[in-house]
């Protein structure tokens, strides 16, 4: 594992132990993820992720309001995927980035609490998933 993921989760570790973010870690997380953490920051502060998980199973996804002027949304799971352009191309395809802003806005807002929390059932949480 590369240093710079290991000083990423070690301060996501941190941030969700206390439920708050410093101002060192915002530095951090700054430095390693750039504008697309200063992104994230503002989708953050405008309430724009939300975390649908399903009544029974717990399992959830996280619908993230994107910035442009059509307030696109897009699925993620924070760790592993978003259905964004910009993770295809600059994550995958590219290797350019190490995650989009739609998933650092997910992983910061479930790390302070500041998710949009929506219930479904397992089927329609099924039903959502199968669309993307």
């Amino acid at each position: 594992m590369a240093a710079s993921s290991l000083v990423t989760e070690a301060v996501w570790k941190e941030i969700v132990s206390t439920r708050s973010v410093t101002d060192d870690q915002l530095s951090i997380l700054h430095f390693l993820f750039g504008k697309n953490f200063e992104r994230a920051t503002r989708i953050v502060d405008q309430r724009g992720v939300k975390r649908i998980s399903g009544e029974l199973s717990g399992r959830s996804v996280f619908q993230v309001t994107g910035e442009s002027r059509k307030k696109e949304e897009y699925f993620c799971f924070p760790e592993h995927y978003c259905a964004c352009y910009s993770f295809f191309y600059d994550v995958v395809n590219r290797g350019e980035q190490i995650c989009c802003k739609h998933q650092l806005a997910a992983r910061l807002a479930v790390s302070v609490g500041a998710c949009v929390e929506v219930k479904v059932s397992d089927e329609q949480l099924a039903l959502l998933l199968s669309k993307f």
